[in-house]
């Protein structure tokens, strides 16, 4: 990894669902934080922590980086991948040359995929009611 000569905090922004997470990266020793919070304590599941610092672990940065987060909307789960396409895109602008890395794994793009919207004359999204003849 190049040397970064970032002093301030760079931000980016991250999106899931309905989960909008605003990421702030800056040199430091590993501390993260998730709305005031360790971010096992935020979200609980390991498998979520692990999605949300995948960016992270890829590079072999996990303790080069202080990154502190707010979070809002969505789950857990959804907000675990907010958070990780927002700390991807923050790798992205302070090491251009950790893009392709990121890229290559799939971490820059974002889930397009969004909750169907209800329908009139059907029970739920696709359900319809049942059919009587009589």
């Amino acid at each position: 990894m190049a040397k970064t000569k970032v002093k301030a905090p760079e931000h980016a922004v991250g999106t899931r669902k309905r989960a909008t997470a605003k990421v702030w990266l800056k040199p430091g020793e590993g501390k993260f934080k998730i709305n005031g919070k360790q971010i096992e304590e935020y979200l609980k599941r390991m498998d979520l922590v692990l999605v949300a610092k995948r960016p992270l672990e890829i590079n072999k940065i996990a303790d080069k980086f202080d990154v502190n987060v707010q979070v809002r909307g969505g789950g857990l789960s959804a907000q675990a991948s907010a958070v990780s396409l927002g700390i991807a895109r923050g790798l992205s602008k302070l090491d251009p040359d950790l893009h392709k890395t990121l890229k290559d794994e799939g971490l820059l793009t974002r889930d397009p995929r969004e909750k169907e919207r209800m329908k009139y004359g059907l029970a739920k999204r696709r359900k319809s009611f049942q059919w009587t003849k009589r």
